[in-house]
């Protein structure tokens, strides 16, 4: 049994982190903090909880006694994990970090999407990209993860193994996204109350979106060369869920893309490919740790279609974290995360 804190525990991925760690047979919640509402219990402010963490309460961040914990999960904004990082990690605690704050290897580049200058650029060489499809061994080894992002897992896992192969033109990629209102967080938003989002859907910075470069740089992993890539984010009227249609020209013969998919993904327990011709849907993974996808070449012709469709709070966020914290403690891969989505 290991201790674990949670930084930053108001926001959904912070409720979701206690939803599936409630689960875990290995995983004990020792300190959830929040300045906000400090004092307050758990299972007072979300009443889905009681039961599970009745004695637990909100906490102001105290690096001794977080550093007195296992594994700290960082669920805040960008910019709060550079400045208690280090000194967890000086304390023996490993930090598997939620926010960008790690995920881009050049702080100059983070910079200048974030706004800020990166507050901890002597941690990025050891920071590890958290996509266990990818980086599984490198994360058994890890004191720092960053956790991917929601669209970035769902764009990345469609794609790899087509770039992998070099099967498609990396100068031209178009990922379409659309997510659910919950990826904007949970702070009070006029474009994410129920009267502005409902009944309409929308594209958003179609010019130039904070994940995009993490994208390309797994992308560009990937392929072993920088890619083009086309990305534009939309939300969506709904709660939960990220689909990602993403495009891809053929530079040869395609040659068998459903057998192609299957073998790159065997054994993985949170990958999902589903048969030819299928069209999975955001509800089939609502909940999960799970990303499901299919592969499609319209009138066999030089253009591949891939859908990807995951959780945006689990397999994009709470339940990728789990997973990671998994690998780095040795635990069952599943542990905490083995329950089926919700359905309807």
């Amino acid at each position: 049994m290991i201790k674990v804190g949670i930084v930053g525990g108001t926001g959904y991925t912070g409720v979701e982190l206690l939803r599936l760690l409630a689960q875990h047979p290995e995983v004990e919640v020792e300190a959830i903090t929040s300045r906000s509402e400090a004092g307050l219990g758990v299972a007072e402010l979300y009443p889905n909880l009681r039961g599970h963490y009745d004695g637990l309460a909100f906490s102001e961040p105290d690096a001794e006694r977080l550093g007195g914990c296992d594994a700290v999960f960082f669920a805040t904004p960008h910019g709060v994990a550079h400045a208690l990082a280090g000194e967890l990690l000086e304390r023996g605690t490993r930090v598997i970090d939620l926010s960008a704050d790690f995920r881009l290897r050049d702080a100059e580049e983070w910079a200048a999407w974030y706004g800020q200058p990166h507050g901890a650029p002597e941690l990025l060489d050891e920071a590890v990209y958290g996509l266990p499809e990818v980086n599984r061994e490198r994360i058994r080894r890890a004191r720092l993860i960053a956790v991917p992002g929601c669209y970035p897992t769902a764009v990345q896992l469609g794609l790899l193994p087509l770039l992998e192969a070099g099967l498609i033109d990396a100068d031209r990629i178009v990922a379409d996204c659309k997510s659910g209102v919950t990826g904007a967080g949970r702070g009070a938003k006029v474009p994410s109350l129920l009267a502005e989002a409902s009944e309409s859907m929308k594209a958003y910075g179609a010019s130039g979106h904070r994940h995009l470069p993490e994208i390309r740089q797994g992308l560009g992993d990937a392929a072993g060369r920088p890619v083009g890539l086309t990305f534009v984010p939309h939300l969506t009227p709904m709660i939960r869920g990220i689909h990602a249609t993403l495009y891809g020209q053929l530079t040869g013969e395609a040659g068998d893309l459903q057998a192609l998919f299957e073998k790159r993904f065997a054994g993985e327990p949170f990958v999902d490919v589903m048969p030819p011709g299928s069209h999975p849907e955001t509800r089939s993974v609502k909940g999960a740790n799970l990303c499901r996808l299919a592969v499609h070449r319209p009138g066999d012709g030089d253009t591949l279609v891939v859908l990807s469709v995951i959780d945006n709070l689990v397999k994009g966020a709470s339940g990728q974290a789990v997973h990671n914290l998994n690998l780095m403690f040795g635990f069952d891969e599943t542990a905490g995360l083995a329950a089926p989505a919700l359905m309807p």
